[in-house]
């Protein structure tokens, strides 16, 4: 079976990880895949190293200085239309809206709904919602949301986690040990977040939360938040705010790949508190890891995480939750991250190929 996955990045965001996750166990059970997408701005390959039974499509897209997030979607979806041919693929499955709207007919995996002002991200959120054949989504949370919304039935398979790497990070065997000791020497105790600043992921609320804390230890330490869209406005007020109240988080921006299970397994706490999430990869991470887990009240990441996180919505609350790390809940954090495998998500894949093929 030929496989296409389309994505619309080569940096790491969550469904970018999901696609090569997938792309490699897909081609690990046997299967001819093939991973499409822009490589932005010069990106000669994506973040992190491929497994080689993963064939790699990669179509260049360089940054235009100045261009509206408008006009950069309308380039991204010409871009990637022109250089695909769906035609050599038994199956075509875009991974986001951009993909969906340039790929033809295609499986599409929703991985959450939002709501944009942005027309022209608005019409390519719709269009990559009703004009697939056939909906994956990651959680039964979304699959209802999109029966809810567009009354369209989706298959419902959870992302994995690569469990293993995380655990082993945060091991006492002495290489792993080490490369914790490194980021505490660098950062002191801190609470940790990845994803980056912008509104989904309720970085203002998670910045009031850390000033009534009223310590410099833990530190708040933000990683990631490679993005297409333009976050500068919200970016701006998130440190007119953080002036305000006397606090300086450490924002790391993009870390290496290879050292983010060290940076997460070191973390005292991991805070997750977004307004809209499809599944909750980054924290499901931490879990694995063996690091507490407070995230905002939300019903996918009640389906997901269970008992094994902390639930707090606000700043108040999770400043509460921040103050009170429940360790108790580590083991089943662990049990719970055992049981989303990346083999069996491309197990599911692969029958939901089979059936529509």
């Amino acid at each position: 079976m030929r496989i296409a996955l389309l994505s619309y990045s080569t940096r790491p965001r969550g469904g970018v990880v999901h696609t090569l996750y997938l792309a490699e166990a897909l081609a690990a059970a046997g299967a001819d895949v093939t991973v499409w997408s822009l490589a932005r701005g010069g990106d000669g390959g994506f973040f992190r190293t491929v497994d080689p039974r993963v064939r790699l499509a990669l179509v260049p897209f360089p940054d235009r200085p100045g261009e509206g997030v408008g006009a950069r979607i309308l380039r991204s979806i010409d871009v990637l239309r022109e250089a695909f041919d769906g035609s050599q693929y038994d199956i075509v499955h875009a991974q986001d809206c951009i993909s969906a709207n340039a790929a033809g007919r295609c499986i599409r995996t929703v991985h959450h709904l939002e709501q944009f002002s942005t027309p022209e991200l608005a019409a390519c959120h719709e269009r990559a919602i009703v004009d697939p054949y056939a909906h994956v989504c990651v959680s039964t949370t979304v699959a209802g949301e999109l029966l809810t919304g567009w009354g369209l039935k989706a298959t419902v398979i959870p992302n994995g986690v690569d469990a293993a790497r995380f655990l082993a990070a945060a091991a006492d065997e002495p290489a792993a040990a080490a490369e914790r000791a490194r980021w505490r020497r660098r950062l002191g105790r801190y609470v940790l977040t990845v994803g980056g600043i912008e509104p989904r992921k309720g970085s203002l609320d998670l910045l009031e939360a850390y000033a009534r804390l009223d310590s410099p230890e833990p530190a708040l330490v933000i990683a990631g938040g490679e993005t297409l869209f333009d976050y500068r406005s919200y970016r701006a007020a998130w440190d007119h705010r953080a002036a305000e109240l006397g606090v300086a988080p450490v924002v790391l921006g993009a870390v290496d790949d290879t050292l983010l299970p060290s940076l997460v397994a070191a973390a005292d706490v991991f805070a997750f508190p977004s307004a809209k999430e499809g599944f909750g990869l980054a924290p499901l991470e931490a879990l694995a890891a063996g690091v507490p887990l407070v995230v905002s009240d939300l019903p996918v990441f009640h389906e997901i995480f269970g008992d094994a996180a902390t639930y707090a919505t606000g700043p108040d609350a999770l400043a509460d939750a921040l103050r009170t790390v429940d360790r108790g809940r580590v083991e089943l954090g662990r049990k719970i991250a055992e049981v989303y495998t990346w083999s069996a998500a491309a197990d599911a894949h692969l029958r939901l190929y089979s059936h529509l093929s």
